[in-house]
Order: C-alpha cells, then sequence, then structure tokens
C-alpha cells in the first residue's frame, strides 16, 4: 500500500526541518534527542511556533490538528537530533492527562505554561525492586486534612533534577488488589521534604534520578482524577508513551551518518540496508495506527517492542560499519552506548510480549 501525503503535510515537513536543522546548528545534535536533548530555549521556542500541544482542543488552547501533524514534526525534531527533552514529557503525556481527568482550575493553572514550553514536567513512575510492574508501587500518600504527605522513592525519573512539576503516581490506599489504590497527584518540585540525586549512565548522561519524597505536603486538591482510581488514567498515558514516534526514531541521526560511509557495494551491507529502511516503514505504519487510534487497546506494547528493538539493530549496524572508531569516546559512541536502553525504558520487552499475549491475543497465564 501507498501512503501520500497531503501538499500541506509535505509543508509542514519541509518547515519541521528547517527548524530542526536550524536548532542542531545552534544547540548541537543530541542524540536521542527526546530524552537527552535539553534546552529550555528551544522549548520556549517550540511554544512560540504553537508546536507544544498542537493536537489539544482549541479550548484548551491546544492547536487542534489532526495527530498526524504531531508524528511529521516529532519524527523531523528527533530524527535530526534537535533538543526537545524540555517540552516532549510535558505535551506527550502530562497535558493529555490534565485535559483528560483533570479539574478546570488544574487545567488553568498548569497548561498554558507547558503549552508556552516554560514549565519542565518529570513522571514520578518507576520505583526501585517494582520494575515495570506499575501496580507494585509502594510510594504512599496520607491524607491529613487538606494536604497529602507523601513518602517514598522514585528511580529513572528523568529530569526530575530541573523540573518545575511531577505528576506522581503513588499508593493512596493499601485495601484490595494491587493495583486498586494508585492515585495521580502534581507536586511542586520545590517542595520541602523532596531529594533529587542525578543518576550518571555510562554515556555520561545525568538526566535520570532518584527522586526521595519525605513527609512531603501537597494540597489535596492537587490530584488528578479519582482517588484510588488512577491505575486505568496511568495506563491510557502509557498508550501515549509506548506507541509514538519517539520510539521509532530515536537514533536515525547516527544511522544516517553511518549510511554515508556504509560499502553499498557489499550485496551484505545492501541487504542489511534494506531490512532497516523496511522496518522503518513498518514502524511508521505501527505509530500511525496508533496516533490514528487504529491500533486494538494495548497494542502500543507491540508498537513499542517492534520499534525499540529495531532501534538496537540500527545501533548494531551503525557499530559494524564504523568499526574500530565506533570504541573511541566521542558522541556517536556515547549514542551507541545508550542503545541497551531502548528495550528497557517504558517497559522492557519482556513485559510489553506479556501485554500483547494476555491483554490483546487474549491468552492463558501460565499457572503458579
Amino acid at each position: 500500500m501507498e501512503f501520500a501525503w497531503t501538499s500541506e503535510q509535505a509543508a509542514l515537513r519541509d518547515r519541521a526541518r528547517e527548524v530542526a536543522a536550524d536548532a542542531v546548528a545552534r544547540f548541537g545534535r543530541a542524540n536521542d534527542s527526546w530524552i537527552n536533548g535539553f534546552s529550555a530555549e528551544f522549548a520556549k521556542e517550540l511554544g512560540a511556533l504553537g508546536w507544544i500541544g498542537l493536537t489539544w482542543p482549541t479550548e484548551h488552547g491546544g492547536g487542534g490538528r489532526p495527530p498526524v501533524d504531531r508524528l511529521i514534526i516529532g519524527e523531523e525534531l528527533i530524527a535530526a537530533g534537535a533538543p526537545i527533552a524540555g517540552m516532549w514529557f510535558a505535551d506527550r503525556q502530562m497535558g493529555p492527562a490534565l485535559i483528560a481527568y483533570g479539574r478546570p482550575d488544574q487545567q488553568a493553572a498548569f497548561l498554558p505554561g507547558i503549552l508556552a514550553g516554560e514549565t519542565v514536567w518529570c513522571i514520578g513512575m518507576s520505583e526501585p525492586e517494582a520494575g515495570s510492574d506499575l501496580a507494585g508501587l509502594r510510594t504512599t500518600a496520607r491524607r491529613d486534612g487538606d494536604e497529602w504527605v507523601i513518602d517514598g522513592q522514585k528511580i529513572w525519573t528523568s529530569f526530575a533534577a530541573v523540573a518545575d512539576y511531577c505528576y506522581l503516581i503513588c499508593r493512596t490506599s493499601a485495601d484490595g488488589p494491587s493495583h486498586r489504590g494508585i492515585s495521580e497527584i502534581v507536586v511542586a518540585m520545590s517542595t520541602p521534604g523532596i531529594d533529587v540525586r542525578p543518576i550518571t549512565d555510562m554515556t555520561a548522561n545525568r538526566h535520570f534520578c532518584e527522586v526521595f519524597f519525605t513527609d512531603v505536603r501537597v494540597p489535596v486538591a492537587n490530584l488528578v482524577g479519582v482517588e484510588g482510581n488512577a491505575f486505568k488514567q496511568t495506563m491510557a498515558q502509557l498508550e501515549h508513551e509506548r506507541g509514538g514516534i519517539d520510539r521509532l526514531v530515536s537514533n536515525q541521526a547516527l544511522y544516517r551518518l553511518a549510511l554515508e560511509r556504509a560499502d553499498t557495494t557489499d550485496p551484505l551491507v545492501r541487504q542489511e540496508v534494506a531490512a532497516i529502511e523496511t522496518a522503518y516503514r513498518i514502524g511508521r505504519v505501527l505509530v500511525i495506527r496508533e496516533v490514528l487510534t487504529q491500533a486494538p487497546a494495548g497494542f502500543s506494547a507491540a508498537t513499542k517492542c517492534f520499534c525499540t528493538e529495531h532501534e538496537w539493530r540500527v545501533a548494531q549496524f551503525v557499530a559494524r560499519v564504523l568499526g574500530p572508531e565506533a570504541t573511541l569516546w566521542t558522541d556517536i559512541s556515547r549514542g551507541l552506548a545508550y542503545a541497551s536502553g531502548y528495550t528497557i525504558m517504558g517497559g522492557t520487552s519482556n513485559i510489553m510480549r506479556n501485554i500483547l499475549g494476555e491483554r490483546v491475543l487474549g491468552l492463558p497465564r501460565e499457572p503458579r
């Protein structure tokens, strides 16, 4: 099947490509730029362009544009390595969550800063020993009058050290099954009792953080949605996180560099290039199905699994093309070292296959 872009979409892609190239020229190229490329200035520029909240309803300040338009812009910015991390999480998840579940006063308080690219958000989700098991989280929020008192620890919280707000997933009740009693609360990162400790990974990036909450007091009004019923809300967030274009083209900039130097007179190299190009097209179709809500519920697990495993194979191709040069400590080798995280961030491939088998295919669970 041949997919054709409209003339308006083609023009939008050209414009996004120009903006991306200009940003890379001014701020430098970032490998996996949606999570490693942070620029507060560029985030504000994207807000001024109207490219944050592009698909949000106009009544909430958004652009009301088709989801495919956001995909086009995101693909070009990420593939070029433009530093979009300052706005990406809030645009992708926090804004839509507040629009879907937040009260009007919360929307009025938080959405304008996101749309302008002026506020940075982090997501307090993963915890030590809980891994990809969201229902196993143990960070608690205890009601005390008109405040929540929060205690616990989060890990792998990207940009917590520079974030203005944390969209915290926590437990407000221990009654019933583990997936019940989970709530979502907006926490200002300037609140007393929060200790943020950046984690230096093997690529020397420090966006991942540990976050400790000790008697952190937050207004009860910061609860988003229904108390104790946020598991479904968070699952909806993860559909956005796992099925987006950022899971397909994270290291496409490295691939383009390698393609310029690959020996395409070698039939084996040509065969590998053909396989990679084919996978990019398959991955894009999967992502388009997600953004158009044409995929079955839970299918984002399959999309993420395919796309991130493809990104890992791209990294191996780049390493083989560069040969010994890939062992030198450069931004290219740092990008290659980062590839091992693709199939872990946002849920491991094993967890994704379990979700696909149980929730999409309806396969029986193995008896214990």
